[in-house]
């Protein structure tokens, strides 16, 4: 760690020094010296950054004035950034903010954020080869509370990103991508920082406006139209010194996702097992467990809203008053078909000749039905969840107050929450097809795998009920809930011997809660493994389903309704908050956070930058339940549940981090910029891997779990860069960034004393003994790429748009770092002309490591995705737009890797096609 602080120090001086040499020459070549010629660099300077944030309050019409817009803005900032506008999003293939961002060099999107596989609607943003805890997201230069649908995401993988799908695109007035840090920018972010941009009253052009868009979405898989609309009204006073802005959104749609799974994993064959005894060359092989036909369907509604007052007491005083809210609604259905091997294959009853065994793996086989058998070959899982939602809203005050000609004071205080829920889990497991015989044929990673199980398999006469149960968490509400308050100061400086143009300093502290108080694990109660109890009535898999996903499997499956699920299961579930109570989805993490940083901005005859500090100081306290006592443990054993006795653990701790950055900016020739810049970034530990429960083995003295004592990363940052503005709209640029991570967060193995519950009831007293408990842990790491950037308007209505990312990165050993593709690309084309616009985008991301499934990594293989919009004028006042997204209708594809057997599938996903047909109006 210390030669990367040695860098980073060598990298500032070196910065501070380039900037003297620079101020030199300007000395030696200025036709004025001293403090004259240093007032007239830093009043044009002053002049260029006016004029920069000038036109973020311009209203622009079209791509093509966006597309300059946004260029001049990033050609302007002394740091790192990117910039998308409002016009831009309105006319990019866009729905939320991370389909926007997709398209920018550096930028990765994913649609998932656990281990759900991947939807139709980008949902996380990740920088540069790092994974989307690494990228903070601000609104209006604040944190935003954020929720999760999913319920894994509420419980098991709860990380720090932030879900995009809670912001609509039509809120945005222009979004910020800080690749380089600065002093200022709140800390977070170590791969960078996303600020989205709200629009604000005094900012528009007319006293009066009035948006909207009404139309409709239809999804070509579940082959319906839901509807859509957006509406905004903005009103301010003649002298503009008071505003009112008011929007409101309701986007409802239908999600159909056909999929295969193979979540059993592989299981290896025992040596003494009976089809290795009958077939020796099986012995130690491995086979795909759980092979499934999944179909998930949901319907989302998307709502919510803005607010705005603006106002301008005095003419150096303003106030602003913005309150948003967004909530989804996602009730879902999953159900999954599933071939369950590991209770036949064991026997070996009926395996014919002509299986296959390929990097030790059983690829090809063939299981003969076996008259007489109860043994179930298949296990079916159906999953209803009625009140599936998130939600997100902040409220802020904001005060800019300009004190003198050279000093402005700027605070803001706010409140923000996000919540998850999961009220309901209507679940059904159930065994069937009784000796039935099955197949299975393999086909690599890129193909789902053909399989089949005899019986009937479009009706539940075969169930087993006997072979099932019922689970499923209830009463889940997770909240996410941050109070905070921030005060910034600028000193601006007519005249400077060291060329110093303004100077900002400021404070901010937050009060940071992670939190869920309930969780019922329900399980089976009564006569529920009478199969006379079970719904009379079904359905079927569409009959397509097959076909879409380009499989050979059984079907199309039957399967009970929603409806029918939940009549079963509130007489079947025991759903008793005392009994059922499941400790292990508690958790509370509170952080309180205090920073204060300074930060100079110079600037010199055609080069300018900044250097600052921030200083960070974090207070943590860390809850979490376990099975066994630690030396945390601060109330237990709790008894009663089903889940086991429990113990209460409390871990409070504090750290401290300085954070310098240095940010230069050279222009070489009026069209031609260099940017060099090096910092210190932080982002803290995902709440899930500080508070995560204690899951223990006595026999094995072996586990998993959280850890409470995850140092936050610490990334050391150095980028350098040249930017070729040609043209009005036109740029070519060549990026190099490198990443050295200090205090990653990957998973490894920790020797950990705990009581032995089962010795200790058997000597009678307590027993300590160390456990190797699989942990999240701190480890080294690295990131390293090249970011390439080319626009080219092509006449006066034409341009083109691509980008190309290398990124490569491990962490120390080799272990890949989750989120890296090493190769990212976007093209787009457009046109544009007074009555039309087209645009057409293409993205492609390479394959990167997801996540862990059970003891395998597991991977997403690359994807690429294809969408475009159209604009017709039909007045100035009306247009009719179409948004087509995913239009290649792309594959998602997953796969494990294991030094067993190598790199095996583990899901596919299609989600079919969208297409969004809306009537704009403006006033």
């Amino acid at each position: 760690m210390s030669h990367r602080k040695t860098l980073l120090a060598a990298s500032i001086i070196a910065g501070l020094c380039l900037s003297g040499s620079v101020f030199a020459a300007d000395t030696a070549q200025a036709p004025q010296s001293g403090p004259a010629a240093a007032a007239q660099d830093n009043a044009q300077t002053a002049a260029e950054k006016a004029k920069a944030k000038e036109l973020g309050t311009v209203t622009v019409v079209g791509i093509r004035d966006s597309e300059a817009e946004s260029l001049n803005l990033k050609k302007a900032a002394d740091s790192h950034v990117e910039v998308i506008t409002a016009e831009d999003i309105g006319k990019l293939p866009a729905k939320n903010v991370a389909d926007t961002l997709q398209r920018l060099p550096g930028v990765n999107i994913s649609s998932s954020s656990a281990s759900e596989g991947g939807f139709d609607e980008n949902d996380r943003v990740s920088l540069r080869g790092t994974n989307p805890s690494m990228t903070q997201t601000l609104v209006n230069g604040h944190t935003v509370g954020t929720g999760d649908w999913f319920v894994l995401s509420q419980v098991q993988t709860v990380g720090r990103s932030v879900s995009y799908s809670l912001l609509p695109a039509e809120v945005v007035s222009e979004v910020v991508v800080h690749k380089s840090s600065e002093a200022k920018l709140q800390e977070g972010g170590s791969a960078g920082t996303v600020d989205i941009i709200t629009r604000k009253p005094l900012e528009f052009a007319q006293q009066f406006t009035a948006q909207g868009s009404i139309g409709g979405v239809y999804s070509d898989l579940p082959g319906d139209t839901k509807p859509q609309f957006n509406g905004l009204v903005n009103w301010k006073t003649d002298d503009n010194k008071f505003g009112v802005m008011v929007q409101a959104f309701y986007e409802k749609r239908s999600l159909q996702r056909d999929g295969q799974e193979i979540v059993g994993g592989y299981n290896q064959i025992g040596a003494g097992s009976a089809i290795a005894t009958a077939h020796p060359d099986l012995a130690g092989v491995y086979y795909p467990n759980l092979i499934g036909q999944t179909l998930f369907t949901q319907t989302r509604t998307r709502k919510g809203g803005t607010v705005d007052l603006e106002w301008k007491p005095l003419d150096n005083l303003t106030l602003n008053l913005n309150s948003f809210y967004s909530d989804l609604k996602a009730d879902n259905y999953n159900r999954n078909y599933m071939l369950w091997s590991s209770q036949f294959v064991g026997g070996g009853a009926g395996l014919q000749p002509g299986y296959v065994v390929k990097n030790n793996v059983l690829t090809n086989a063939t299981f003969a039905p076996q008259p007489g058998s109860t043994t179930p070959y298949g296990v079916y899982d159906m999953i209803s969840r009625p009140g599936a939602s998130s939600s997100s809203k902040y409220t802020t005050l904001d005060a800019e107050w300009r004190a003198n000609d050279h000093l402005t004071f700027t605070g803001q205080i706010g409140t923000t929450t996000g919540k998850g829920n999961s009220d309901h889990q209507d679940v059904s497991e159930l065994g069937f097809g009784a000796g039935a015989g099955a197949s299975w044929s393999m086909r690599g990673t890129g193909q789902p795998t053909n399989w089949s199980i005899g019986g009937d398999n479009t009706t539940p006469s075969g169930i087993i009920p006997s072979a099932g149960w019922i689970f499923g968490d209830q009463d889940i509400h997770v909240k996410d809930k941050e109070d905070f308050y921030q005060a910034d100061g600028e000193w601006a400086v007519d005249s400077s011997p060291i060329f110093l143009n303004t100077l900002d300093f400021g404070v901010r502290y937050s009060d940071h809660t992670r939190e869920n108080k309930t969780d019922i694990g329900q399980g089976p109660t009564g006569d529920w493994t009478n199969p006379a109890n079970y719904p009379k009535s079904w359905s079927n898999y569409p009959s397509g389903f097959n076909g879409d996903l380009g499989v050979n499997g059984p079907g199309p499956a039957w399967y009970y309704s929603p409806g029918a699920l939940a009549a079963f299961d509130s007489q079947f579930a025991n759903r008793n908050p005392v009994t059922r109570f499941n400790w292990q989805n508690i958790y509370k993490v509170n952080e309180k956070d205090t920073a204060a940083y300074v930060q100079a901005n110079f600037s010199g005859d055609r080069w300018s930058g900044n250097v600052g500090m921030r200083y960070v100081y974090t207070k943590e306290d860390i809850n979490y339940n376990s099975s066994a006592v630690s030396q945390y443990t601060t109330a237990g054993p709790i008894t009663g549940s089903a889940f086991g006795d429990y113990y209460v653990n409390t871990y409070n701790h504090s750290y401290d981090k300085f954070l310098p950055s240095v940010n230069f900016k050279f222009n070489l020739t009026d069209d031609l910029l260099a940017r060099f810049n090096a910092s210190q970034t932080m982002t803290r530990p995902d709440y899930s891997a500080l508070a995560g429960s204690y899951s223990l083995d006595d026999l094995t003295h072996t586990g998993s779990g959280g850890n409470p004592q995850l140092k936050p990363l610490i990334s050391t940052n150095f980028e350098g860069a040249l930017e070729w503005y040609f043209a009005p709209r036109g740029l070519v640029s060549a990026g190099a960034y490198s990443m050295q991570l200090s205090d990653y967060i990957n998973f490894g193995n920790q020797n950990i004393q705990f009581k032995d519950q089962q010795a200790s009831n058997t000597a009678g007293h307590d027993v300590f003994a160390t456990y190797q408990v699989s942990v999240p842990t701190n480890v080294d790491g690295h990131v390293k790429g090249v970011e390439l950037n080319y626009i080219q308007p092509i006449g006066d209505n034409f341009g083109v748009q691509t980008n190309y990312t290398y990124a490569s990165g491990s962490a120390e050993n080799g272990a890949p770092l989750q989120g890296t593709s090493k190769n990212t690309y976007n093209i787009s084309g457009y046109f544009e002309n007074q009555m039309f616009n087209a645009r057409v985008s293409y993205t492609y991301r390479s394959s990167f490591y997801a996540g862990v499934s059970r003891t395998d990594t597991f991977y997403q293989a690359g994807i690429g995705n294809l969408a475009a919009s159209f604009g017709y004028n039909i007045t100035s006042w009306m247009s009719l737009t179409l948004d087509a997204m995913n239009l290649n209708n792309p594959k998602l594809k997953y796969y494990t890797v294991n030094p067993a057997y190598g790199k095996q599938p583990y899901a596919f996903y299609v989600n079919g096609r969208q297409y969004y047909l809306n009537l704009r109006f403006k006033i």
